[in-house]
């Protein structure tokens, strides 16, 4: 499914050293309703990105390089299959 990746950073608790709390949104790319929002951490959301999406790693490494800016990080119109959509509480039909 294609989909657009919005992250805000987040205040928590239990922050670990080089890790950021993030607030992922994740929307439909096509523009229908569907908006779901997952509280993650920067080092747990790039792992799931590295290992269960297919995009490239210079895609990647920019989108983690945006993410400690102060600016939501956005990766727009990517796809991911449904079943990381579906681990990550994203359900689909």
């Amino acid at each position: 499914m294609r989909v657009n990746l919005i992250t805000e950073h987040t205040s928590g608790s239990g922050v670990r050293e080089g890790t950021i709390p993030l607030s992922l949104t994740i929307r439909p790319a096509c523009g229908v309703a569907g908006e779901y929002v997952l509280a993650t951490d920067s080092k747990a959301l790039m792992r799931l990105l590295r290992q269960r999406s297919d995009l490239s790693g210079v895609i990647l490494d920019r989108f983690e390089n945006k993410l400690g800016a102060t600016q939501p990080a956005r990766l727009l119109g990517v796809d991911l299959s449904e079943s990381v959509l579906t681990d990550i509480g994203y359900f689909t039909d």
